[in-house]
């Protein structure tokens, strides 16, 4: 009882000391004009604040929504660029095909992207999105309009694996220029941009800068396929003499590819057995 008398008796004293202060305001407002003016100034700048607060935590809001929707939209934007990114590549691809002087006519071709691929070992490989049910077969070389990628090593309906040019396995039959020494090319695990001609001669001396290109007398690489550049020769234990070459396929950013089959390859192979 002592508890709730004491309640009551602050809250009448709470309720009449807030009546005496609006009566105090009231004869203030009404005794003074510059009173009435400092009273009704303070008023709408608390009015003003109360309102500026919730305008920006308003806009707050308003922006987070705003940037949202732009991220969604810059999103959209996004796939659809490379999506027209991965249309024209492709489209650059299947043009050279169908020139008759960019890739010679007896091989069969077939444009296929790179799905994973190894770099960093010295039994590197390459897999493909095109396999058996795209007409794709083992033995089939893997180029580009700009250089010797590797070999198809095994097929699958869907997916083809091959050894990549940065193989210990892989040798590609080489010609400096057109019409100039031919040599097996082979990478040596330096780098991979680089690779070695082998088996040259002593007496012969190459130009720094000369053009390497697929031989043609392989069964599975097209004719003058471009590989890379001279950089010059070296002889190695003092009795072979190799040629360094700097390879024009960058593997590092390799995505599409081109799968060059000899239908004539077989027969080729029987006649030389």
């Amino acid at each position: 009882m002592a508890r709730a008398g004491k309640f009551w008796s602050g809250f009448i004293t709470a309720v009449i000391f807030i009546g005496l202060e609006i009566a105090a305001i009231s004869l203030l407002e009404r005794s003074s004009t510059l009173q009435n003016i400092w009273i009704n100034r303070a008023s709408h700048n608390v009015m003003a604040a109360t309102w500026g607060s919730l305008n920006k935590v308003r806009g707050y809001f308003d922006l987070r929504a705003q940037n949202e929707i732009l991220a969604g939209r810059n999103y959209e934007l996004f796939k659809e660029l490379q999506q027209y990114k991965e249309l024209e590549q492709m489209a650059r691809v299947r043009a050279r095909l169908d020139s008759a002087q960019a890739l010679p006519s007896r091989f069969k071709y077939i444009p296929a992207e790179v799905t994973a691929m190894g770099t960093n070992s010295r039994h590197n490989y390459i897999i493909l999105d095109k396999g058996t049910e795209d007409g794709v077969k083992p033995q089939s070389a893997i180029i580009t309009p700009n250089g010797v990628v590797g070999m198809i090593y095994s097929v699958d309906k869907r997916y083809s694996y091959g050894l990549s040019l940065l193989n210990e396995k892989v040798s590609v039959s080489a010609r400096i220029g057109r019409e100039g020494l031919v040599a097996p090319l082979v990478w040596d695990g330096s780098g991979s941009d680089r690779a070695i001609l082998k088996d040259i001669p002593l007496h012969l001396t190459v130009e720094v800068g000369d053009t390497v290109r697929t031989s043609g007398i392989s069964a599975v690489y097209p004719p003058d396929i471009p590989i890379g550049v001279t950089l010059g020769s070296r002889l190695i234990d003092g009795s072979v003499n190799v040629v360094d070459v700097k390879l024009f396929v960058d593997f590092s950013s390799l995505r599409y590819v081109i799968i060059a089959e000899n239908p004539d390859r077989q027969i080729i192979e029987k006649m030389e057995e």
